[in-house]
């Protein structure tokens, strides 16, 4: 049987970056820049007030007291927004919005508080030294500054400062798109009657979750009977746009497996389907279709997430340059006496105490117990070498948190 290891640089080496694009704003968030953004213009644009209020020349209204306010005529009025440069006389003031263009010869501004709000002359109640309330043309960011790095992921703090520069999107890595498919004629949409035999289709929908909370796109979701034609149909109308193809089911040594059959029990048509030394999740497939990466998982619902666990995800996330693709592995001790089956790694739903730095297993090994993998906080991963582990030994757990 294959190694964990080498099945995960096997998946790895097919799931593959698209190339760099530059995405609009809208679509950018939460993508990783493919390159550093540099600033093509100041913020501030201008110089502007930080005030609502009245731009003076600070030496008009230094002897301001409020005993004994300076009054100046009001020669302008200036919004947020108005256009026309304009010049402020000695011995005047222009009433100034929070944000508008400081007029020329202007050298501070005075908080409306600080006057009688007067709108033809203005009764200044105290002086202000030069540059007071005065936001300066490139203070924050000057013109040529790299103020994005390539590799960072996008925000919308970051999105706020690529819009305040003028852009209208972004350098980044597009997300992987990727075409979910579960197969079995037993299979029945949520929400409909079963008849005797049937069970609720719940792999798709998982898997598709999956992919959305690993950062990729899922571009559709598709169920399939145990029918090559049906199967090869579905591959027909999607595998062309997807970067890469999920299936669940159809790959175990049954004689209904669709999956298997419709690329040749060998994988003569480009897929190896292959064993993999591990519980759950040992059978698997990977390869190419057309030109599209597809990766085979399991049709039992905990193997087909743990494989995604421990295959697609830290692929899918490095293929998009997202941090920290690996789940977190830390060390905890267990709190019981496990058993293990020998030659396979095995990965057990785990309650993981954080805090204490303990773990538990949570519910039975077998695949097809969700309801334990959807309360599961952890996986704990036992080496395949190991057939007993004692409580109080130390293992290594995902955290899934």
């Amino acid at each position: 049987m294959r190694s964990v290891d080498e099945h995960q640089r096997v998946v790895a080496g097919l799931i593959r970056a698209r190339p760099a694009t530059t995405a609009t704003l809208a679509d950018a968030q939460g993508l990783v820049l493919a390159d550093d953004v540099v600033a093509g213009l100041a913020l501030p644009v201008f110089d502007n007030s930080a005030m609502d209020g009245y731009a003076v020349r600070a030496e008009d209204i230094a002897a301001a007291t409020p005993g004994h306010p300076v009054v100046l005529p009001v020669a302008e009025d200036i919004p947020a927004g108005r256009t026309d440069e304009l010049a402020l006389l000695p011995g005047t003031a222009h009433r100034i919005m929070t944000g508008a263009p400081l007029p020329a010869g202007a050298t501070a501004v005075v908080p409306v508080e600080d006057t009688d709000g007067g709108m033809d002359t203005v009764a200044i109640r105290a002086p202000r030294e030069p540059g007071k309330h005065i936001r300066r043309a490139g203070e924050d960011v000057a013109p040529g500054t790299t103020v994005l790095r390539r590799g960072q992921v996008v925000t919308p703090a970051m999105l706020g400062l690529a819009a305040a520069l003028g852009m209208a999107g972004l350098p980044v890595l597009p997300r992987q798109r990727v075409l979910v498919i579960s197969t079995g004629s037993e299979l029945v949409v949520p929400g409909l009657p079963l008849r005797p035999g049937q069970i609720y289709e719940s792999n798709s929908v998982m898997l598709a979750g999956a992919v959305r909370e690993a950062g990729a796109e899922v571009l559709a979701v598709e169920t399939a009977e145990d029918d090559v034609a049906q199967f090869a149909a579905i591959l027909d109308r999607h595998a062309a746009a997807a970067d890469l193809v999920i299936t669940s089911g159809g790959v175990s040594a049954g004689a209904y497996e669709v999956v298997k059959d419709a690329f040749g029990r060998e994988g003569d048509q480009g897929v190896e389907f292959v064993k993999v030394a591990m519980q759950p999740g040992m059978p698997q497939g990977i390869g190419r279709v057309a030109g599209t990466t597809i990766v085979t998982l399991p049709g039992n619902p905990v193997s087909a997430l743990v494989s995604f666990e421990v295959f697609i995800r830290p692929a899918l996330r490095r293929a998009m340059g997202l941090p920290d693709p690996e789940r977190p592995q830390r060390p905890a001790i267990l709190t019981e006496s496990l058993t293990s089956p020998r030659g396979k790694r095995q990965f057990r739903r785990a309650i993981l105490d954080a805090g204490d730095r303990t773990v538990i297993s949570y519910g039975p090994p077998a695949s097809h117990h969700l309801r334990w993998l959807a309360s599961a906080n952890a996986l704990l991963d036992i080496p395949e070498d190991v057939v007993e582990v004692a409580a109080g030994t130390e293992l290594q757990v995902w955290d899934l948190a």
